[in-house]
């Protein structure tokens, strides 16, 4: 499989894929292509096309467009297809959850179609979230799927009708179920960056409820090199868990990101919570572990690199908060940091 395309590839985790992948395999060629929403950014692979020319191509397409998805597969003889194209944020899928059901359930549909004209092997990138809210243990691959927001739910149908295809038609279909990611490019709307960049401006980190959220944070790298050996050596109709295997409230995760920057805890608010907010998830990654992969980095070499990356790099930032991400920002948090209340004195 050296002729891939990425759908949603100039995301957070697609545009680090596709990077990793040109500069592991130096006779892979890749496709990106990606809508460009508000989460997808040409400047995620600038350097990208510069420095892999002739081997990186990208399009501008919608995975809903069927016409267009397959004439890209055809021009550019594609032999794998790897699926981040998706509505990713929880939040905004409780303010517009018809988009999230468009582009997740049915973008996975015209793929999965594709792939099957066309032969492709196919990789689906899911998320922990499917699992819903596990107060015990860990989840396992074979766990029912209990999801509790519009994003997640729309996560679990793509997921069953992956599976579905591989039963029905004998698409060779892998599924990894990812934990939170961190690491270069993640849009500043999620919590690790929002601390971050929130932190290095001086303002409020707003934290929801208590902030005993537990979440399985991994670096985008290590999710990476585990989503491309599912996809050349998992088992086709297989489902495969990826994360470090520990979790962590997320206060922990906010006081830690302050600590890096030499802030005070003080600027932590702890704000209302969002509605069906999952309080814990936990992965079994034993199945993944026996195929040969395991997180590279702890939780605090993880953040150590993330930070560092936000502090030397607000060219791409900035820009990001001074546009459509002001208006999101004040619907999801002024009201909330209104009547929000200080974790620490001090």
């Amino acid at each position: 499989m050296r002729r891939l395309m990425v759908t949603g590839g100039a995301g957070f985790i697609g545009s680090n894929f596709v990077r990793w992948t040109l500069e592991t395999y130096p006779d892979a060629y890749v496709l990106v292509y990606d809508k460009l929403t508000y989460a997808g950014n040409l400047d995620n692979l600038k350097d990208v096309a510069e420095r892999f020319q002739g081997r990186y191509a990208f399009i501008r397409g919608d995975i809903c467009d069927a016409r267009a998805v397959r004439e890209a597969i055809r021009a550019h003889r594609i032999e794998a297809i790897v699926n981040f194209a998706a509505e990713s944020h929880v939040d905004r899928s409780l303010m517009e959850p018809g988009s999230f059901v468009q582009t997740d359930v049915f973008g996975t549909y015209v793929l999965l179609e594709a792939a099957r004209a066309f032969g492709l092997r196919y990789h689906q990138v899911s998320t922990d979230e499917v699992y819903g809210e596990v107060l015990e243990g860990a989840s396992t691959e074979r766990d029912p799927l209990m999801p509790r927001s519009p994003y997640s739910a729309s996560k679990a149908g793509a997921d069953l009708l992956c599976l579905a295809y591989f039963t029905s038609f004998g698409v060779p279909v892998t599924i990894t179920r990812g934990s939170n990611n961190i690491g270069p490019y993640q849009y500043p709307e999620k919590f690790v960056p929002l601390c971050i960049t929130n932190a290095i401006d001086d303002e409020p980190l707003p934290v929801y409820g208590d902030g005993q959220q537990m979440r399985d944070y991994q670096y985008v790298l290590d999710h990476c090199e585990g989503i491309d050996l599912v996809l050349r050596r998992g088992q086709p109709g297989e489902v495969y868990n990826l994360g470090t295997g520990i979790s962590t409230p997320n206060l922990e995760v906010a006081k830690r990101i302050l600590d890096l920057l030499g802030k005070p805890y003080s600027l932590i608010r702890l704000v209302p919570d969002r509605p069906g907010h999952d309080r814990r998830y936990a992965l079994d990654i034993s199945k993944i572990v026996a195929l040969g992969w395991r997180s590279r980095h702890t939780l605090d070499e993880a953040l150590e690199k993330t930070v560092r990356w936000y502090v030397e790099n607000e060219w791409w930032w900035r820009k990001i908060k001074s546009g459509e991400y002001r208006e999101y920002y004040r619907r999801q948090y002024a009201e909330r940091l209104a009547r929000s209340r200080p974790a620490f004195s001090g």
